[in-house]
């Protein structure tokens, strides 16, 4: 609901501060005085239109429904637009940009104009259905809330096949690289440590003959022995130090014969292949702990691409299940809907008729499931549909519609009519004027009128002049709202014919 409004420097407008309440605001007053031009402002606030005034402030109370992840909102918010060289938007003093504002509160303000044919999309009109099936049966509420959970399931199914299909077309390709990094990595079979160890032996192999011939010349140094341990003899000496010196040179010695021995038995060529394969898959994944590790993980992936067509099999087979359940729950919520839009069009038969217009049915067809289920529908009305009525025809149904549709709506929100009523016969405007109120009694209805019978029906009456040229705004009470009934049927200079019958329609 708007509680405040107040604008700067709009075209013919100084200045206009004024506190609204709930119910029919209505604004009348002389053609060219300024009305839809103080429309606009309020609808610029909300990211509608275009915003003219160099101010324009508008204190709203908060719809129980709207949310936001960026601001907080007090119980009243405070939206503003600013216009210098470009127009800035406000909420509660922070920037936001005109789409981000009008996304935000297009669910809670909604613009209807003689120029306008929107509200009568399938999408529309079956919100129309449902939200009053949704207020009443229990029953369909659950029915709904179970296709959508279920639907939302299936569409992320979808999607997942389809992304197993796109997989699919590579997974030979696929399938091909991942055998062939994991045949590089297991054909060299590698050990922990074995490069170290194939380094050692490399090492030695490169010094084996040096060692051989420096043993063979040093092996001399045992033919002295029993000479020295003579000489030890006759000292009457300790000669088991040189003893076990000796016999420990003797088995080391041993010990590099026999390693010399396995030398000449190793593949030299063999041990730089082998090393050479070794440090290739350690220049490529760090280490042989690394390639072990990778090679485990493209076994997985092997395993995953393989049981693609499985797993294609099973998506296709629960889809197809899930696609019949699916159908069966649409087709159960469409039967209510229709039952619903069978006993719409009777209280819907009577306000048309009142409006001079003939009754109305509610056409379904059968789609392909969304998340709405299988329901196509649209109206007809004597034959024609929507798009082929007339402003006029069109905004009644769109104003019988909404009144049937009350009992579903808990917060209506905020309701703006741009000369609704405009070219209308008496009896057409007494139902009109009617409708409007009825509406008044959910949503906060701002409504430019010409007619006095939907002015009679004004909570709160909104006179817009000029004087001196320039436009001003005036809140009017009974008194002020009698004159101005009489000039609107009378004219400029009501007889007392015209203000006696604004004395009746206020009664």
């Amino acid at each position: 609901m708007v509680n405040r409004v107040f604008l700067k420097n709009l075209i013919s407008f100084s200045e206009v501060e004024v506190e609204l309440n709930q119910g029919l605001v209505v604004l009348s007053g002389p053609s060219g005085a300024g009305k839809s031009l103080f429309m606009n402002s309020i609808l610029s606030t909300f990211g509608y239109g275009t915003a003219e005034a160099a101010l324009c402030e508008v204190l709203v109370s908060k719809p129980k429904k709207l949310q936001s992840d960026v601001f907080e909102f007090e119980d009243e918010i405070t939206l503003k637009t600013i216009k210098k060289e470009k127009v800035r938007y406000s909420i509660d003093g922070q920037n936001i940009s005109k789409k981000v504002l009008n996304g935000m509160f297009s669910p809670f303000v909604q613009f209807l104009s003689v120029r306008d044919k929107s509200g009568f999309e399938s999408s529309d009109l079956l919100a129309l259905i449902d939200n009053d099936l949704l207020s009443k049966d229990k029953g369909f509420k659950k029915l709904v809330k179970e296709y959508q959970s279920r639907y939302v399931n299936y569409k992320a199914k979808v999607t997942q096949l389809e992304k197993l299909k796109s997989d699919e077309a590579k997974v030979l390709e696929l399938i091909e690289f991942t055998e062939f990094e994991i045949e590089k990595i297991e054909s060299v079979k590698p050990v922990v440590g074995e490069d170290e160890e194939l380094l050692k032996v490399k090492h030695q192999l490169s010094k084996i003959e040096k060692i051989n011939d420096a043993l063979e010349s040093s092996n001399g140094i045992f033919t002295f022995e029993e000479s020295v341990s003579e000489v030890y003899r006759l000292l009457d000496k300790d000669d088991s130090v040189f003893s076990e010196m000796m016999n420990q040179l003797r088995a080391d010695f041993e010990d590099i014969e026999s390693l010399s021995e396995e030398l000449a038995e190793v593949d030299i060529e063999a041990v730089l292949d082998r090393l050479e394969k070794i440090s290739s898959l350690k220049n490529r994944y760090g280490s042989i702990d690394e390639a072990l590790e990778y090679a485990e993980v493209k076994k997985k992936e092997l395993s995953g691409y393989q049981n693609i067509e499985q797993d294609k099999s099973m998506l296709v087979s629960f889809l197809n299940m899930e696609l019949s359940e699916l159908t069966v729950l649409a087709g159960q919520i469409s039967l209510t809907r229709k039952e619903k839009a069978l006993a719409l069009e009777k209280p819907l038969k009577k306000y048309l008729a009142e409006l001079k217009l003939p009754a109305l049915q509610f056409i379904f067809t059968v789609n392909t499931l969304d998340a709405l289920g299988q329901d196509g529908i649209e109206v007809n009305l004597n034959g024609s549909k929507a798009s082929t009525l007339s402003g006029g025809e069109f905004n009644r149904v769109r104003l019988a519609l909404m009144v049937v549709a009350l009992s579903g709506v808990k917060e209506g929100g905020v309701l703006i009519l741009d000369e609704i009523d405009a070219n209308v016969s008496g009896d057409e405007s007494i139902a009109i004027a009617n409708m409007i109120a009825k509406l008044s009694s959910v949503y906060q209805i701002f409504a430019i009128s010409h007619q006095a019978h939907l002015a009679s029906k004004a909570d709160q009456h909104l006179l817009v002049t000029k004087i001196k040229q320039k436009s001003v705004v005036k809140l009017l009470d009974k008194t002020g709202q009698i004159s101005e009934i009489a000039r609107i049927i009378g004219g400029e200079k009501a007889n007392d014919e015209a203000t006696d019958f604004a004395k009746k329609l206020l009664l």
